[in-house]
């Protein structure tokens, strides 16, 4: 069964030390190269469908979250306030109160919305040191965070496009959904106390599965203490479940900080506010598309997308062109050369590569390379700038497959 911790470790794209402290990973460079190309990823097709980026502090004054809910439902995941002078702030468990105010900032009218809000921010969580390990429990998370503040009317439209949003994201990555959940409130004072609030918000999203056709199971005692949410499953090889990404409905936050758009009748309305992650924490994100891929990440989305190799010395000049080619493509690629061993260590050695360009006498001449590809496939000897143009083509697609005819 593959272990991110391990696979991480060994092909070098995360690490940690004791003097950093429990569940605060640090990323190497391959790994920082991942998790960039993924984050990219997200706000460009989140851009595409319509939302705007914005950057919140990763502190925010006690105050803020009792206003929000956090301090009275949520207080034993936070960490301990700093005192600053006569006030206390702390870090952030959450972007959500962050994002409701800068909502707040400005008035708003009916024909403004959605208004579709995303941030790829940071936050922190007290977990315990027996429940930390690797990437998938950490303290520090960067969330793929997103708030839609909308009218009544316009949220089971924006839920099932966030909806979309995650299932094309999935095909990207390679990734398969184990199962959809609705989590609905538990008995305890983990939650808001108000049942209509609740009903309604569960309705909402009952909607939304129904419209969308997706097959779903209701939990209990899995929503979130303002509202319930629908809940993406995916499972390891060893089929332990994890939630990797969310769309959830809020009626208490909005209330909670007085949030308000003038409708067309001139008169202020409550919006409602849809809280949306496509990967969830970019953590879990890549601790569960290394062990799903095994370090064979997709080519869009390795950290070396093609690995040049010449056969001797002889032919080393044209391998370092083939790399600047690459390069200005903004393609991801190195030489390995004979200093690394004979052509068969090294193309042992390159085998989680996408795509593997032999040179040798006869290529050099030609112009051409010998294309490997990393499902075994090997290809008959093509102009070298072709290659380039047909990987640039599928990694700009974020494409899953290797190659096309």
């Amino acid at each position: 069964m593959p272990d991110h911790r391990k696979l991480g470790r060994e092909l070098g794209l995360f690490d940690s030390d004791p003097l950093i402290g429990a569940g605060l990973p640090y990323w190497l460079p391959d790994g920082a190269l991942v998790r960039h190309t993924l984050e990219e990823y997200i706000r460009d097709a989140e851009r595409r469908a319509g939302y705007q980026h914005v950057y919140s502090p990763v502190l925010g004054k006690r105050e803020l979250y009792e206003i929000s809910g956090h301090w009275d439902h949520y207080r034993d995941d936070m960490f301990p306030p700093m005192r600053l002078g006569a006030e206390q702030v702390v870090l952030r468990p959450s972007l959500c109160p962050h994002h409701a105010l800068i909502y707040r900032s400005r008035s708003h009218s009916y024909r403004e919305l959605p208004l579709r809000m995303a941030e790829l921010g940071g936050m922190y969580r007290s977990e315990l040191s027996g429940v930390l390990g690797g990437l998938t429990r950490v303290r520090a998370i960067h969330l793929n965070d997103a708030h839609i503040f909308c009218t009544l009317e316009q949220v089971a439209e924006e839920a099932a496009a966030a909806l979309e949003l995650i299932r094309r994201a999935y095909d990207a990555l390679g990734i398969r959904a184990a199962r959809y959940r609705l989590s609905l409130p538990g008995s305890g004072g983990k939650y808001v106390a108000a049942p209509r609030m609740w009903q309604r918000a569960a309705a909402l999203l009952v909607d939304v599965l129904d419209r969308c056709g997706v097959v779903y199971e209701s939990v209990e005692g899995e929503a979130a203490f303002y509202g319930p949410k629908i809940d993406v499953q995916v499972a390891d090889s060893a089929g332990r479940e994890a939630t990797l990404s969310t769309v959830q409905v809020d009626f208490h936050q909005p209330d909670r900080f007085d949030l308000h758009y003038i409708g067309g009748d001139g008169d202020r309305h409550r919006p409602v506010m849809v809280h949306r992650s496509i990967i969830g924490s970019v953590e879990r994100a890549v601790a569960h598309l290394v062990e799903l891929h095994g370090g064979a990440f997709p080519a869009w989305l390795a950290p070396t997308q093609l690995v040049v190799l010449p056969v001797s010395d002889a032919e080393a000049e044209q391998a370092r062109a083939l790399v600047r080619g690459c390069h200005e493509r903004g393609l991801r690629a190195e030489v390995a050369g004979p200093e690394r061993g004979s052509l068969g260590a090294r193309i042992r050695a390159a085998r989680l590569v996408p795509y593997q360009a032999v040179i040798g006498a006869k290529e050099a001449a030609a112009e051409e390379v010998a294309l490997r590809l990393r499902d075994g496939r090997r290809l008959d000897s093509l102009p070298a700038a072709d290659v380039l143009a047909r990987i640039g083509e599928l990694v700009g697609a974020r494409s899953t497959d290797l190659w096309q005819v």
